[in-house]
């Protein structure tokens, strides 16, 4: 097979320069792609802050005028304490539960799990409107507040504890769920405490996971705009500050500044997160023995009461939204009533905006998953050349860059008269560019780990016998990489419904999805109809995900028996 791949005929020689040069076109093609969906917004987002109103650079006096402004200070303040508490809350929180998860016998382990996993099915929004009416004005439980009120910081922690859940216990149970059987039999061997085996195994074998939870956590925390929106009151924080310098003042220039600072923690927790992922070493040798929990009534019961305990705030906040959509008039007339699904009696659009969010979700899906999976098999799978290699720095750009700050960069560019690509400004094609942009970098890595599992032995077989890469693509790759695929449009489609941020700043009147009219019907005093305008997105991706893990059952069994069927042939 080398020597003919080596050596090929005339003819293979003249498909594989064929093949060679459509390769070159696809990378250029997805390389460009990139660059307009990523890097070119962010270069006019910095640009525009080193220019003032006429164009003209200004260097770094737009930024002295931030410093020298008190209530901007005070923002940046404001932002970095949130965001710290934030962390310290949530993240032992979600520690906790993930351990309760993976090294004890809890009953119910899939239920606790899916019911952690809840806030991200939901936007931002949908907490902040739930705890006004738990503990706001009329909350049925602000006597609990002791006379303070629930807006502003402490009710931006708590719904922010709320949101960054899901994420520290998706990474503290995939850093908790594998390890080494052996070192805890040692231990046990020793009549070591189990206090002493959680600090001298446990917790070090876990802290990449922990370091890598409270950096999410807190960029979250800061560049959040819902939430802080919603239920911040007078408290600034600097995702609001964008929005109040762009939508209140006009004032681009500072809008640019803010967006440049509140790319700073991004990007430090990008560099952070890649450093430790350096130094990370792994938890599993060839000869090391899976840890499986063994049954402790005692400790059992008291992890039983741990995920019970974490599980309440997050249904009761949840089940709050829910009874709150479907009563006449909160807290006066709490009869039933779908007078809040009435949309059209509080919003002109009516409908139309949640229609618009599943239309830009679909959309977002479909091309979203294409270019990641498109560009990550070029990547992966064939010669990287100086476009790949561009490409794929470039597809990992997103995951250090806010909603906010990308969506403004699209503000800035895409809204030049000069640009040609002007025409798609305000209309849906932007905001699914941006929103594809903003959460490319996860689909772009799950597309590399399943091509990663395919071996490169497809391809040279393919070269081999004459067949063209398309050929292979559409015949063996795609079809082994179905399940991954499925994933990869999920997580577009759940995303592309809950965004607030991404899109504050580029929808049109006739494009405004669900989730920016949960922030107007909120503005209004609508709370109800906003409360049920998010629980229809957190309705719909609820839909999402269970059509997934249905589809992908269904997939694996078969595949499952195409494998077996090999199996019994070899």
């Amino acid at each position: 097979m080398s020597d003919l791949t080596a050596h090929p005929p005339a003819a293979w020689r003249f498909r594989l320069d064929s093949e060679a040069v459509t390769r070159f076109v696809a990378s250029a093609i997805m390389l460009a792609i990139a660059l307009i969906i990523v890097v070119l917004p962010l270069y006019a987002l910095l640009s525009q802050s080193f220019e003032d109103k006429a164009g003209h650079f200004v260097g770094l006096d737009n930024f002295i005028n931030y410093a020298k402004d008190p209530i901007l200070r005070q923002s940046v303040l404001n932002s970095l304490w949130v965001a710290a508490l934030t962390v310290s809350i949530v993240v032992p929180l979600g520690f906790l539960f993930s351990y309760a998860l993976t090294r004890s016998c809890v009953p119910g382990k899939g239920l606790f799990k899916g019911i952690a996993l809840l806030p991200i099915l939901a936007p931002s929004l949908l907490p902040a409107i739930a705890l006004i009416y738990i503990f706001g004005n009329q909350g049925y439980l602000k006597w609990l507040m002791f006379g303070h009120t629930i807006y502003g910081p402490v009710g931006i922690i708590i719904a922010q504890v709320f949101h960054c859940f899901p994420f520290v216990v998706l990474i503290m149970t995939t850093a908790l769920g594998t390890a080494d059987a052996r070192l805890y039999e040692a231990a046990e061997t020793l009549n070591t405490s189990r206090w002493r085996i959680f600090w001298t195994i446990t917790f070090p074998s876990a802290r990449y996971g922990v370091i890598n939870a409270c950096f999410v956590v807190f960029t979250t925390a800061i560049v959040d705009f819902g939430i802080a929106k919603v239920i911040g009151g007078k408290f600034n924080m600097l995702a609001v500050d964008v929005y109040r310098q762009i939508i209140g003042q006009a004032n681009f220039q500072m809008g640019a500044v803010i967006g440049v600072i509140l790319l700073l923690p991004a990007v430090l927790t990008f560099v952070v997160e890649r450093i430790t992922y350096r130094h990370q070493t792994s938890q599993l040798t060839s000869r090391a023995v899976i840890l499986e929990p063994k049954p402790s009534r005692r400790f059992d019961l008291t992890m039983l009461a741990v995920v019970v305990l974490l599980s309440i705030p997050i249904l009761g906040i949840l089940g709050t939204a829910v009874f709150a959509s479907f009563v006449t008039l909160w807290p006066y007339d709490l009869s039933f009533s779908l007078g809040s699904f009435d949309f059209g009696a509080y919003d002109p659009g009516g409908w139309s905006s949640y229609w618009n969010s599943v239309e830009m979700a679909a959309w977002t899906a479909l091309f979203g998953t294409v270019l990641a999976f498109g560009g990550a098999y070029l990547a992966e799978k064939h010669r990287k050349g100086p476009l790949l290699v561009s490409y794929h720095i470039i597809a990992m750009v997103p995951l250090a860059v806010p909603g906010i700050v990308l969506g403004l960069g699209y503000v800035f560019f895409f809204n030049l008269p000069s640009n040609p690509l002007n025409v798609v400004y305000g209309t849906m094609a932007i905001l699914v560019m941006c929103t594809i942009g903003h959460y490319f970098t996860v689909p772009h890595l799950m597309a590399l780990t399943a091509l990663k599992q395919i071996d490169a032995e497809f391809e040279a077989a393919s070269q081999a016998l004459g067949v063209s890469f398309w050929t292979t693509l559409r015949r063996v790759t795609i079809p082994i990489s179905i399940p991954a695929i499925i994933d990869m449009a999920t997580y577009f489609f759940v995303n592309a419904m809950t965004t607030v941020a991404g899109v504050i700043f580029i929808y049109a009147s006739t494009t405004k999805v669900a989730s920016i009219a949960v922030v107007a019907l909120n503005d209004t005093g609508d709370e109800g109809a906003a409360c049920a305008m998010a629980m229809m997105i957190l309705y719909t991706s609820a839909g999402v995900k269970l059509l997934q893990v249905v589809i992908t059952k269904v997939l694996l069994r078969s595949q499952q028996q195409w494998r077996s069927g090999n199996r019994a042939t070899a």
